[in-house]
């Protein structure tokens, strides 16, 4: 299978460039856009046009929401949506909060490959220096132009979108492309830190200083289920 892998940063792509070289079962093309929205349109739509994949993965880190979530672990997306998108209801008012007019409001994802990434949930216990409580949650992304770094900007997103499992700023617009190129698409994040829970970015912060090594070895195991 040809997949294709975006991620938003260096140290996203350093990790994950890892993670491509240890597996033969795939032929694995990764890209970095760059953070956000468009950067991460953009980038998509160049993965389609130049290497043609079976599936596109939108993966790297990102906030996380739900009294069930902690640092550390993997959420999949079962859908996706805009928290920053509102299109009004002057022309149409059957569009809701979070969606572009004229396209969904919330963007599917291929059931099968949600699926498989959630096989692996068991096997999670019997890797190497991951605790055994570690979970991979199916659930809502979230995407917007806005680095969560205060409790009162994820509690504005929460209101809207209670049920939400993480927020990012690039998942939602590499499924739009690949909803319109008709490319199945399935994004997994690892949670970096859970903005209800945090200050200052703090937990963020000491993601990358002390554990992204061993989450982002996760990502091996649900490129090795699909």
């Amino acid at each position: 299978m040809k997949i294709g892998i975006i991620v938003a940063m260096d140290k996203e792509y350093e990790q994950l460039e890892k993670v491509a070289q240890t597996i033969d079962k795939h032929q694995i093309t990764l890209a970095k856009s760059g953070i956000g929205k468009v950067n991460a349109a953009l980038g998509a739509q160049k993965m389609i046009n130049e290497h043609h994949p079976d599936v596109i993965i939108s993966t790297g880190c990102a906030g996380g929401n739900g009294d069930d979530v902690n640092v550390q672990d993997v959420v999949v997306s079962t859908e996706l949506c805009y928290h920053d998108v509102y299109c009004g209801t002057a022309i149409d008012d059957t569009t809701v909060y979070g969606q572009v007019q004229g396209l969904p409001a919330r963007y599917p994802v291929d059931n099968d490959l949600v699926r498989k990434a959630l096989s692996i949930n068991d096997k999670l216990s019997t890797l190497d220096s991951r605790p055994s409580t570690l979970t991979v949650h199916p659930g809502l992304i979230v995407t917007g132009d806005w680095f969560v770094d205060t409790k009162e900007k994820m509690r504005s997103i929460v209101e809207k979108f209670p049920e939400a499992k993480a927020v990012d700023m690039e998942s939602c617009a590499i499924a739009q492309t690949c909803y319109i190129n008709n490319v199945p698409f399935i994004s997994f994040r690892v949670i970096s830190d859970m903005p209800l829970r945090d200050t200052d970015a703090s937990q963020y912060h000491d993601f990358w200083n002390t554990i992204a090594d061993n989450s982002f070895e996760v990502t091996k195991n649900l490129l090795l289920a699909i």
